[in-house]
């Protein structure tokens, strides 16, 4: 079986779900969470998002929805090794998330998306499912993170670059006004691979963009940043 070391000594077994990637360390990264949050996990897999902010914020709680019964089983899996009682998995449609979780009960919301609309399906209902909106759309995502927010609450979320307009006028679309942006390149040259984006539910407009996230050198020897997202020390 393989297994990942996460922050804070935690451990991640994919099982049946997606990986470890990039997306979800770089997200976890990103986010900024207020004292004792209430975590929802916006189509949350193996529970990789979940472990990774466990693992930062002490005080969290994660709640995870999953449609997929093998990523929720993996996730389950995942909870009962590292002991984490402050993390759970749900079974369930994020399209009929009003009859699953009580609305505006989280103070953030977080989301690794599918990121393909079309084109031919993954192997494997899971890996499917993890990347292609066959089951749940990107306004699918924004709304059941409208619902779940408390006014304020904040939203966080890694997408693709190609689908950028449509993450801001989704945000405006479901109350989630975008206030926060950060590209991530491989290399100082390269075009951009992702979209890091923060919306707060009930904001004023008023977007800022922050430095772009650069992983790796030039020489292909990773940056002082990727360090410290994997925690590889000096």
């Amino acid at each position: 079986m393989t297994m990942d070391t996460l922050w804070g000594g935690l451990t991640f077994a994919p099982g049946e779900s997606f990986p470890l990637s990039t997306d979800s360390m770089v997200l976890a990264d990103f986010v900024r969470l207020p004292k004792a949050a209430q975590v929802a996990d916006l189509g949350s897999g193996g529970g990789v998002l979940g472990l990774l902010l466990c693992g930062r914020y002490s005080d969290c709680t994660v709640t995870g929805v999953e449609l997929c019964q093998q990523a929720h089983q993996a996730a389950l899996e995942n909870i009962d090794r590292n002991g984490l009682g402050r993390l759970r998995s749900v079974l369930g449609d994020l399209r009929q998330v009003r009859t699953i979780l009580p609305g505006g009960a989280f103070s953030c919301a977080v989301s690794n998306p599918p990121y393909f609309s079309g084109g031919l399906p993954s192997s494997g209902v899971a890996g499917s499912q993890a990347r292609q909106e066959s089951a749940c759309t990107l306004s699918d995502v924004y709304q059941a993170a409208s619902w779940l927010l408390r006014f304020g609450g904040d939203f966080f979320l890694v997408h693709r670059p190609e689908r950028l307009a449509d993450l801001m006028a989704l945000g405006r679309q479901w109350n989630l006004e975008p206030k926060l942006l950060q590209l991530v390149r491989h290399k100082p040259a390269s075009s951009a691979s992702l979209v890091l984006l923060q919306c707060r539910k009930g904001a004023k407009p008023g977007l800022r963009l922050l430095p772009d996230l650069i992983l790796f050198h030039p020489d292909g020897s990773p940056t002082s940043r990727y360090r410290e997202i994997y925690h590889l020390g000096d």
